[in-house]
């Protein structure tokens, strides 16, 4: 065993978080006193870390004397006494451990969070001669696909029109680009990472992605600077001719049965048709193509847009540049967080490495901090008295905390005050992290414009009142075409039916977000409504299709068959449901505009349900909700007609 001083640990111990803590001592020593008062945690408020667990300090240093005892006795050869709580247990620790009441129905997901459950392992189907799979991108989703279709002995090449792996980690490299999600919860569940920081910077995500492919040698699985142009299902073969053009111009057509999709939502910048763009007389580009070695001292900078790649530049910029003049169409609600820019420094990253489950811990207070704790607060009470400005009595109460906030980060300033209080219910946007927004909002050189921009000028912008205002550089932080999924490549399914067609110009649906009748062996990673407006990991929820897509894959080999295309009235039901819950969500909120909306309405990017009920849903479809086929004249019989339901894809 590991040989430990005590003395260091206990000294490590006073950076640890209590409750978790407090989780792992129950752990290794089977003691469940340590769930009851005095030494059971307070609920914590809001999205802090609560490390304390709200418990006086003699209390707090007991449990740390204890689990220092605890922990040397484990590097000593004490065997743990609980090693995989579940069932009762498990709940009753999760509850005391969050100080709320947690629903039976989390306990599975919890305990593979905490990994005392073990996630369900790739598939390995008999894979018959001929069949490989393409993925679209190489980014986080991508990377998952490669890696677990190569465990399921599936050959698979992976198309990426960037020169390296990463996606949106490797084209947005604005200054302040970072997560929003604490970086232990976004990442990998089963490549953790010794984060420096609370919540990553760019460069170390970045770096993560880049790492993963190369210790798992995914880089002999990617091509790079291959972009893909047309999809078209051959339903002769039952394979997918995808046509790609190479950077130097050169079109290459090639062939697979199965295609995935991992470009994601927000892969497309979205650039305002203003009058005069192609005039401008300095830099002007969108936040996810900055410039490479672009100086800002001294110079006038005009950021058109506050959502949240505008709330991560500003603050970096503001001081160095001449002056920052932002243009806000609508104001944002922030959230404050202590911990935002705070360091994993050595005493927390030794707790994480030597204390035995607390890194499991960690992430699963994360979790339930940043999944789906908040979701009941967005679901609209039609009894609410307050329509208006909320959806139900929680909503309304993170509406205060929220508006406490920002006056209290903008005292003395009324006129700021009135320009940056949304009056729309919180959540109805994406929530932002106050990152240092209303810092540099206060500082002389940083001017908030309410009005949204009506022209470019050589030499600055021109708003709709007709005033203007000099730049010598501006920034589109305007977003990205976050309804068009799959756009730019022409996707033809069974019967030369476009996939274009079939959404339209922004009404992408899918069932479950992966599969779309019609598509044989397509599938999508973050596809439609997959996105998490109420807050999580996006990485998340991608671990958790890539799981169901290897299923489904599997089911499609192991029965003979080589297309699986989930049954129209399946969909159907699916999107009805979709539809029927957003209705009930806050972000068909008639106050507000939102990038999950599109010109119609309906919600087409984001999850209306808890990520736990979505997990569900993935592992409860398989069954009657596909059916297998096998090509035409094929040499055991096929005639391309169903041969009925998938039975064996998914043994639940």
């Amino acid at each position: 065993m590991t040989t430990v001083s005590r003395t260091d640990l206990r000294r490590a111990l006073d950076a640890a978080n209590v409750p978790c803590l407090t989780m792992c001592l129950v752990q290794l020593t089977g003691d469940l006193r340590w769930l009851e008062p005095p030494y059971a945690p307070t609920r914590a408020r809001g999205l802090d870390d609560h490390d304390t667990g709200g418990l006086p300090d003699d209390v707090r240093a007991e449990i740390r004397d204890a689990a220092a005892d605890a922990v040397a006795a484990f590097h000593a050869g004490t065997p743990v006494a609980i090693p995989a709580p579940r069932g009762e247990l498990l709940l009753r620790m999760l509850r005391t451990f969050t100080g709320e009441p947690v629903g039976d129905e989390f306990e599975p997901m919890m305990a593979e969070t905490l990994g005392v459950a073990a996630p369900e392992p790739a598939p390995h189907p008999t894979v018959p001669p001929g069949t490989d799979a393409l993925v679209i991108g190489a980014g986080v989703g991508g990377l998952l696909a490669v890696a677990t279709l190569r465990e399921m002995g599936i050959p698979v090449t992976a198309l990426e029109r960037n020169t390296e792996v990463a996606g949106t980690w490797w084209e947005n490299r604005y200054p302040g680009a970072g997560v929003d999600t604490p970086s232990h919860l976004y990442s990998y569940s089963f490549r953790p990472h010794p984060w420096s920081t609370a919540f990553g910077r760019r460069d170390e995500v970045f770096d993560y992605l880049r790492d993963y492919s190369d210790e798992a040698d995914l880089r002999r699985s990617i091509e790079f600077g291959v972009e893909v142009e047309a999809a078209t299902w051959d339903e002769a073969t039952h394979r997918w001719e995808v046509v790609t053009r190479h950077r130097d111009g050169s079109r290459e057509t090639r062939s697979a049965s199965l295609l995935i999709s991992a470009v994601g939502q927000l892969n497309r910048p979205t650039v305002p048709d203003l009058p005069g763009l192609d005039g401008f007389d300095g830099p002007l580009f969108h936040s996810a193509r900055w410039p490479d070695g672009l100086e800002l001292a001294g110079r006038r900078v005009a950021v058109v847009g506050t959502g949240a790649s505008a709330m991560q530049i500003v603050p970096r910029i503001a001081g160095s540049a001449g002056g920052v003049t932002i243009f806000q169409r609508s104001p944002q609600w922030i959230a404050p967080h202590e911990g935002y820019f705070d360091e994993i420094g050595a005493d927390k990253q030794q707790v994480l490495a030597e204390v035995p489950y607390y890194a499991g811990w960690y992430r699963a207070r994360l979790a339930w901090t940043f999944n789906d704790k908040v979701h009941p607060a967005l679901v609209v009470d039609p009894a609410w008295e307050h329509p208006e400005r909320s959806v139900n009595a929680a909503n309304d109460g993170h509406r205060r905390h929220f508006t406490r906030y920002l006056e209290a980060e903008l005292a003395g300033r009324p006129d700021l005050v009135a320009k940056a209080l949304p009056h729309y219910p919180p959540f109805g946007k994406r929530m932002l992290l106050d990152n240092g927004w209303f810092a540099a909002l206060r500082r002389d050189d940083v001017e908030l414009v309410t009005e949204a921009v009506a022209e470019v000028l050589p030499h600055g912008l021109r708003t709709t009142s007709g005033a203007e205002y000099p730049a010598d550089v501006v920034v589109l932080a305007t977003g990205f075409a976050a309804h068009e999924f799959l756009a730019g490549v022409d996707v033809r399914g069974r019967a030369g039916r476009s996939l274009a067609q079939v959404w339209g110009d922004d009404d992408a649906h899918a069932h479950l977000g992966v599969t779309v009748p019609g598509f044989p062996n397509l599938f999508l990673l973050s596809g439609p409504n997959t996105a998490l407006g109420h807050g999580g990991s996006q990485i998340t929820i991608i671990e958790l299709q890539m799981r169901y897509v290897a299923r489904l894959i599997a089911g499609l080999l192991d029965a003979g068959s080589s297309a699986i295309e989930v049954r129209p009235e399946v969909a159907a039901a699916y999107d009805a449901e979709v539809d029927a819950a957003h209705a009930g969500m806050i972000w068909t909120h008639p106050g507000m505009t939102n990038w999950y909306r599109n010109a119609a309405g309906r919600v087409v990017n984001t999850l209306p349900w808890r990520i736990v009920d979505y997990r569900a849903r993935l592992e409860a479809s398989g069954a009657a909700d596909h059916d297998l086929r096998r090509p035409p004249g094929s040499s055991d019989g096929g005639d391309g007609e169903a041969d009925g339901p998938l039975r064996c894809a998914i043994p639940r």
